[in-house]
């Protein structure tokens, strides 16, 4: 029997605008951000995060979040860094989501805003969680949807429940 699936949305930590010559892609993390990553990674570890497969933006701030989670999350998840996910609406990540394997029980997808914070919105049925959510999905914010037994391809809008929404000032 197929359990509960999970989806966990993470945008990217805090990047650095030190360097205006740097490329959007290629701006890594702020100290700001390192510390809020961090914060997220000892919440993952608290709460046993372990998703079965990680989707992370190329962005540098992106993989740089994903290197400091990573040790958190256990050592069985598949990582996949994708160019496509770079700036990506909530329709190319729904699309994204949508051809997962059924084998496949829960995701870490590594992001930006809006995307992010929309692709949420749609997938999250109406509840209290939903209405922080709407409010604002800062940087190293981490949103869990769970979703019934159906498969991937199933998602639709209002399909999931948000189960948790947490920021790294919240934390600590």
């Amino acid at each position: 029997m197929v359990e509960t699936r999970h989806l966990f949305l993470l945008r990217h930590a805090k990047s650095s605008w030190d360097d205006p010559s740097i490329e959007d892609h290629d701006r890594p993390l702020a100290p700001r951000g390192r510390r809020a990553a961090a914060r997220i990674a000892d919440y993952a570890t608290k709460t046993r995060i372990r998703p079965d497969l990680i989707l992370c933006s190329s962005a540098m701030r992106a993989r740089q979040t994903l290197d400091r989670l990573a040790s958190s999350l256990g050592q069985d998840a598949e990582i996949h860094i994708e160019t496509s996910l770079y700036e990506a609406t909530e329709d190319r990540l729904l699309e994204r989501l949508l051809v997962l394997p059924d084998e496949v029980v829960s995701v870490l997808m590594i992001g930006h805003n809006p995307g992010v914070q929309d692709l949420a919105l749609l997938l999250a049925r109406e509840g209290p969680l939903r209405t922080l959510l709407e409010d604002k999905f800062p940087t190293a914010g981490l949103a869990t949807l769970a979703f019934g037994r159906a498969g991937w391809k199933d998602l639709d809008r209002g399909s999931g429940e948000l189960v948790d929404f947490v920021v790294p000032r919240r934390l600590g």
